[in-house]
């Protein structure tokens, strides 16, 4: 699937250092789950603290080759996130 040209992550700043260093991974899980919307992301990251939201390139990883698929439930999924296509908010 075409995703749209951006896609959002939430997360909390404990994990930023090594989501700096490794982008994002799907940890225990099959792949890493976007969002089309920062509020949405928003409410998964505040589900393990105060939330921190990426923007992902989702457009260039594309161009790139990355594969993307999305769930029924609009979830963006992908392999993983190399952090080249990571923006952090300011002050993180």
């Amino acid at each position: 699937a075409t995703p749209p040209a951006h896609l959002y992550h939430g997360t909390v700043a404990g994990n930023l250092d090594a989501i700096r260093c490794a982008g994002l991974l799907p940890m225990n899980r099959h792949d890493v789950h976007l969002s089309a919307d920062r509020e949405t992301a928003t409410g998964v990251g505040a589900r393990r603290g105060r939330p921190v939201v990426l923007s992902v390139d989702a457009g260039a990883m594309h161009s790139d080759g990355h594969v993307f698929h999305v769930s029924a439930n609009g979830v963006w999924l992908t392999q993983a996130v190399p952090s080249r296509y990571l923006r952090f908010p300011a002050g993180h």
